[in-house]
């Protein structure tokens, strides 16, 4: 009698969720798990949990993507697999476009060969600030404001390792789709930190700078 009533619960609760992914979507599949992947809403966009399969096509080898989308676009970590199940890839995405740190894995023995950062914009802001770069050379002249759309830009140091050894074999460094040289690197070290006081501390402390300082005890006694 236990096991019936077992079994009734299951049955009515893999009906519930059968029943509310119907509802929020058109099409959907149930994995291993009992989970909702590959659901598309009625808009017809992608939603929630997917599983890309593509199979090996004119010598490239085919491969399986996992991860999350929000409104038909990519959100979050999502990896990438060989067909056999070895780890290729980890990606973080925002706003559709890769975004931060991606690491990339090479297909025998999983040792990482590639780091790579990058920056995506938002395609719901309106408008977004380039630099303009002088001719040849890498000096910004000024800026302008141009209408924003879904893309990433490399942004920050890129690694790449030996394959054998897991030595940097070079490294790479990008400023919003820009390659710095090396040159302005140093420059970009050498030059003095800015003040990255609040305005509120910094103008609190011009005020109060007349004022006698006075030490603060810490609560300890001397000998």
């Amino acid at each position: 009698m236990f096991l019936k009533v077992q079994k009734l619960a299951l049955t009515c609760a893999v009906f519930f969720l059968y029943s509310v992914a119907g509802a929020q979507y058109t099409s959907y599949k149930i994995g291993p798990r009992g989970d909702t992947l590959n659901a598309t809403d009625h808009a017809g966009l992608k939603q929630g949990k997917w599983v890309l399969h593509v199979d090996p096509l004119r010598g490239e080898d085919g491969y399986e993507e996992e991860g999350i989308f929000v409104n038909d676009k990519r959100e979050g970590v999502w990896r990438k697999y060989t067909l056999q199940g070895d780890l290729l890839a980890v990606e973080n995405y925002r706003y559709g476009g890769k975004d931060g740190l991606c690491q990339y894995f090479a297909p025998l023995g999983g040792t990482l060969v590639r780091e790579e950062h990058w920056h995506a914009y938002n395609p719901d802001a309106p408008f977004d600030t380039i630099a303009i770069y002088g001719t040849g050379s890498n000096e910004i002249l000024g800026y302008k404001v141009v209408r924003a759309e879904q893309y990433s830009v490399k942004d920050g140091d890129w690694t790449y390792y030996d394959e054998n050894t897991g030595m940097v074999q070079r490294t790479e460094k990008y400023d919003r789709g820009r390659l710095v040289t090396k040159q302005q690197q140093a420059d970009l070290s050498s030059q003095p930190k800015k003040n990255t006081k609040p305005a509120e501390v910094i103008e609190y402390e011009k005020k109060n700078s007349h004022k006698k300082k006075y030490s603060v005890r810490d609560g300890q006694t001397s000998n």
